[in-house]
């Protein structure tokens, strides 16, 4: 059994400037709405679209997207798939056989700890809380395994595995769309193992998308 921390990874803004062409996107649809198209400049879509967003004129940002690879838990991809306008493509445990060789004949799972706050303060009680999760990880495999031993399809033997079972998913999203995902996966009583996912994305989103979430 292998287990890992939760990742992401921003798969379509990744040269230098893809922020600034991005909002450069934004602004020459968005001056469409009040025929301004004459004052556009070189460094006139930072205020125009900070202007609109102020004045609740977002529909100008859903012209733009964003893609993100995002590997969690099953758990917190049940949370994330619920944002709508959005495409997904998720890692499929229907068809996904965890005992071949690209899978290095082993489960993954999701580190829950650094949510939690267990297994690293030293506190001999939240380390008892990571053992007892770990013990019904190794578990979970050893199940799983014995399923497909004795016949059963992927799709069968899924149903013994964990929520903690590492997963991935390709996330598209409008600007505005994230923009929602963030005002609710950050706040303070979103579900711990998605905020550390939705946190650091979004200062990520902030350093390379200039203006669009400053407000967040």
């Amino acid at each position: 059994m292998k287990i890992i921390k939760p990742s992401f990874n921003i798969e379509d803004l990744n040269h230098e400037g893809a922020g600034e062409e991005l909002i450069k996107r934004i602004e020459k649809a968005g001056r469409i709405c009040y025929k301004s198209e004459n004052k556009i400049t070189k460094d006139s879509a930072k205020e125009f679209i900070k202007a609109r967003i102020e004045s609740g004129h977002e529909s100008i940002i859903e012209h733009e997207k964003v893609t993100v690879r995002i590997i969690c838990d099953r758990g917190v991809s049940h949370e994330l798939v619920r944002h709508r306008i959005a495409s997904y493509s998720q890692e499929s445990t229907r068809y996904c056989n965890y005992s071949k060789d690209m899978f290095e004949n082993e489960i993954t799972v999701i580190d829950p700890s650094d949510a939690f706050n267990w297994k690293n303060n030293g506190n001999r009680e939240t380390d008892r809380l990571w053992c007892i999760w770990e013990n019904s990880m190794k578990q979970a495999e050893a199940n799983y395994f014995e399923l497909l031993a004795y016949g059963a399809t992927p799709q069968e033997a899924r149903s013994v595995l964990p929520n903690s079972l590492k997963t991935e998913v390709i996330v598209t999203m409008n600007l505005r769309s994230w923009k929602n995902f963030f005002k609710l996966r950050t706040a303070a009583a979103a579900h711990p193992q998605m905020r550390e996912i939705a946190i650091p994305m979004l200062a990520e989103f902030k350093k390379l998308i200039p203006v669009i979430f400053d407000d967040i």
